[in-house]
């Protein structure tokens, strides 16, 4: 009779404890992350010359590299994201917490196009390569590679702000 009642006094210890520890469970609310201006890239269309002006934030360090536009709900039309690398090789991108559609714009060293992966969907971990070698990839928003009529060949060219 003893046992019973320790064992009964366990499992309402039990019990107890574990609603506590569930109610108490804490909420993280996640940081905004905004748009930091380092500098200006421009597309010059090969066909036409038209040159296309965008604010850009750029990602050069791992982190920022293995962070990029996540945790976002959206980004202006006239801002991207540049991917620099330390070589040219073929690179792979996915959409994994990235909340919002993207382009994504391969680029060669010698700062030409070499592909696109278009409107890529928004937290999707499926494989988006480069189908090419690549040392810059630009992020833009979805179907502005499409609007923009931009080819293989078209070129860019950017600066850093000068804090940057």
């Amino acid at each position: 009779m003893l046992l019973k009642r320790k064992v009964i006094i366990y499992v309402l210890l039990a019990v107890l404890t574990f609603s506590a520890c569930k109610n108490d469970k804490k909420i993280i609310k996640q940081t905004e992350v905004s748009f930091t201006k380092e500098g200006s890239l421009s597309i010059i269309k090969d066909s036409d010359s038209t040159k296309i002006t965008l604010d850009i934030e750029i990602a050069d360090t791992d982190f920022d590299i293995q962070t990029g536009l996540m945790y976002r709900d959206s980004m202006k039309n006239n801002r991207a994201m540049l991917f620099v690398f330390k070589d040219e090789r073929e690179h792979s991108f996915y959409m994994k917490n990235t909340e919002f559609s993207i382009d994504l714009i391969y680029i060669s060293a010698d700062k030409s196009i070499v592909s696109f992966q278009e409107n890529a969907v928004p937290y999707d971990e499926s494989s988006l390569p480069s189908n090419g070698l690549a040392q810059y990839v630009l992020e833009v928003n979805a179907g502005l590679v499409n609007t923009w009529q931009l080819s293989v060949g078209d070129q860019i060219n950017f600066s850093k702000s000068p804090t940057n």
